[in-house]
């Protein structure tokens, strides 16, 4: 793994403490560069054209938030701009001729049967629904939720959740291999 990605998601877990915190101590533009420090990591570490495409939209919309509600509120959407850029990551594989999930799978097991085909196919569909519903709740926490409630769940609970839905899949995989 790239030494990029890998700071890029160090970075992107401590980012909201990083923003609770720096929003108590600073005023929130000044940790707009760590935002745009976390962009430019996923934007070297962007293997594909798709991705950096979501960073650019992503920049420029957090960006706008920024500029039309504040810095506060700009650095609390990074998570569901987060979400979103997954769902449109998962979601958009849905009409392709192999899902990102079955992509995956097939690392591990290249002749994957069909079985296994649509199953993967109901996990990316599991997922798109997991990343409406996480980035749902994160947006209603960076709009009415206090900051620590916004902390709560974008640094703790939505983490738990992403584990949580890791674990049950792979619960379910197992009892379907052993059933096929």
């Amino acid at each position: 793994m790239k030494l990029s990605r890998v700071l890029a998601v160090i970075l992107t877990l401590g980012y909201p403490f990083c923003v609770y915190w720096g929003v108590q101590l600073y005023d929130g533009y000044a940790l707009l560069p760590l935002l745009l420090v976390i962009l430019l990591l996923r934007w070297v570490s962007g293997e594909r054209r798709g991705e950096r495409l979501l960073i650019i939209l992503s920049a420029l919309t957090l960006l706008a938030v920024t500029w039309r509600w504040g810095a506060g509120l700009g650095l609390k959407a990074y998570p569901v701009l987060v979400n979103l850029g997954l769902l449109l990551l998962f979601g958009s594989s849905l009409f392709a001729s192999q899902t990102l999930v079955e992509r995956l799978a097939r690392i591990r097991e290249p002749d994957l049967p069909a079985a296994g085909v649509a199953y993967t196919r109901k996990v990316t569909w599991a997922w798109c629904i997991f990343f409406v519903c996480n980035g749902g709740i994160s947006a209603a926490t960076a709009v009415w939720a206090t900051e620590e409630v916004w902390l709560l769940y974008n640094g703790l609970i939505a983490y738990l959740l992403v584990g949580a839905m890791m674990a049950l899949e792979w619960l379910i995989r197992q009892r379907v291999r052993r059933s096929s």
